[in-house]
């Protein structure tokens, strides 16, 4: 019975017609002793992800394609997305990705290199473990966009804590960094991830007045028909997380 409770398996699927959104951080090894080895899914582990989805059937797309073909996706649609641009997801996903031909999106921080942007959200965070890890270079950035598998969405320029910006700042972080992914990649750059998943409803309104057509945040849950597309909710996936834990949340969306 704790274990019926603990993992609710025995609940009812939320509706497989609503589409799943996942949110990945980095794909590589554990680090013993770090902070944030959560935000580490190790590459195996990816890989039976990914491989169970496609032996499940589902449907993979990217941000952009989630929105413009809302509510006419098939059963079982997923959008895996990863935050802030580290290495790893060229290195060690990306061959996941291809072998199975997954499509994702990747948010990109543009500013991203020697940051360490945990310390934006609590000051207490200074250990520079997000600083070391190594991130996509320009060339790297564009070399995913063009194989198409892959969208480049925006996480502004220095991965900030919007709410804590005046206005004029908090928009110059939204199109600046829109503008600079968009001469890199050649593409259009409509999609967008609130750093930290903090914002408030001014962010919004200045991610729509910077161009965005969607945005992600870190709310836990999957979102009705009815979604608003400037505040998606995602499936957490921790570094942590078993399959069969994985499976669960794909499930209900989010942990019990």
């Amino acid at each position: 019975m704790v274990f019926s409770f603990k993992y609710a398996w025995w609940k009812p699927a939320v509706d497989w017609k609503r589409p799943r959104v996942l949110m990945y951080h980095m794909v590589r090894e554990h680090i013993k002793g770090a902070k944030f080895n959560k935000l580490r899914v190790k590459p195996a582990e990816f890989e039976k992800q990914v491989a169970w989805m496609k032996a499940q059937g589902f449907h993979f797309v990217t941000m952009q394609e989630l929105q413009q073909n809302w509510g006419k996706h098939p059963e079982k649609t997923v959008a895996i997305t990863f935050d802030d641009g580290y290495l790893d997801n060229l290195e060690n996903a990306f061959p996941i990705l291809e072998k199975y031909q997954a499509k994702a999106t990747i948010y990109v921080v543009v500013d991203r290199h020697d940051r360490d942007w945990s310390t934006y959200k609590k000051a207490h965070h200074n250990s520079g473990e997000l600083a070391r890890e190594p991130k996509l270079n320009d060339v790297q950035v564009k070399q995913l966009s063009d194989s198409g598998l892959i969208e480049i969405g925006s996480h502004t320029m220095t991965h900030a804590n919007l709410s804590k910006l005046e206005d004029v700042v908090c928009l110059k972080e939204l199109t600046e960094s829109k503008y600079q992914l968009e001469a890199l990649i050649a593409k259009p750059v409509t999609s967008f991830a609130y750093p930290f998943g903090i914002y408030t409803q001014r962010d919004v309104q200045l991610a729509k007045q910077a161009g965005y057509s969607n945005a992600v945040t870190t709310k836990e849950g999957i979102d009705s028909i009815s979604a608003d597309f400037m505040q998606l909710q995602r499936i957490k996936i921790s570094g942590k997380d078993s399959l069969f834990t994985v499976k669960l949340r794909m499930k209900l969306g989010k942990r019990n």
